[in-house]
């Protein structure tokens, strides 16, 4: 975020709905453009030249339509069953759940894990997808700038992926982003580096925000520390300005 805002004067709002590819920063003032660009100079060239091109893939069009999937539903808990019963290409959730990690490769989506505390049952949970730059999100979705602020449901997901995005690319190899979720109690994000695990909320709007999915996640994982993001916890763009492994040691 600092880059995009010092570099290119973006305000957090344009940050969160354009997001930080520094090629389209000049195109913002017209959308129609902006969009283009990102489509072309950006999803096309990450699909056909980092996957296609370099890996065999055997049902391409399934693999743009999970793409254009995550990014319709970043932000959200996602099976692979329901993905495929929304898509007109057969297939099936191994060749589905190896296209995100293709996808996650070329930098555009990551299908985070449900965090248990044990690789193999984090491996067989729905996954939590995300957009790893909001261009992407904003991009393929029919809003504009004024009406994706307008809906405060399709802005809120922005601003989680926003706050997904920046854990994801700024984690080392050994941090891991996951989420968490259990009787309806959720955790927006869950980061581990193996000796300490941080629980994550984002909220978007000024009211106060409930501790409730923290109050339950922490009694299950007893020295998990917490991170409100938003209302009145730290301010998204400070959050934005640090990579993870700050928030994993600072210190309320």
């Amino acid at each position: 975020y600092d880059e995009m805002s010092e570099a290119h004067g973006f305000t957090l709002d344009e940050y969160i709905y354009y997001g930080g590819y520094p090629g389209s920063a000049a195109l913002i003032r017209d959308e129609k453009r902006w969009r283009d660009y990102v489509r072309d100079s950006l999803i096309e060239p990450s699909i056909n030249h980092d996957i296609l091109m370099m890996t065999r893939v055997d049902k391409p069009a399934l693999l743009r339509s999970a793409f254009e999937l995550a990014c319709e539903y970043s932000g959200q808990i996602f099976s692979y069953n329901k993905m495929l019963g929304q898509m007109t290409d057969a297939g099936n959730t191994t060749t589905l759940a190896h296209y995100m990690d293709l996808l996650e490769k070329a930098g555009l989506i990551k299908a985070m894990q449900l965090y248990t505390g044990n690789v193999k049952k984090s491996r067989a949970s729905k996954p939590k997808l995300n957009v790893m730059n909001t261009a992407l999100m904003s991009g393929i979705s029919s809003y504009s700038y004024e009406q994706a602020k307008a809906d405060r449901t399709f802005w809120g997901r922005l601003v989680e992926s926003t706050v997904g995005a920046h854990l994801i690319n700024t984690a080392d190899s050994i941090t891991k982003i996951f989420y968490w979720r259990e009787r309806g109690v959720e955790v927006d994000f869950v980061v581990s580096d193996g000796k300490s695990v941080l629980a994550i909320e984002v909220k978007s709007n000024d009211r106060k925000a409930s501790t409730r999915g923290f109050e339950k996640f922490c009694s299950k994982f007893k020295n998990a520390k917490t991170l409100l993001v938003g209302a009145d916890g730290v301010p998204v763009q400070v959050f934005l300005s640090y990579p993870v492994k700050y928030w994993m040691e600072y210190e309320l």
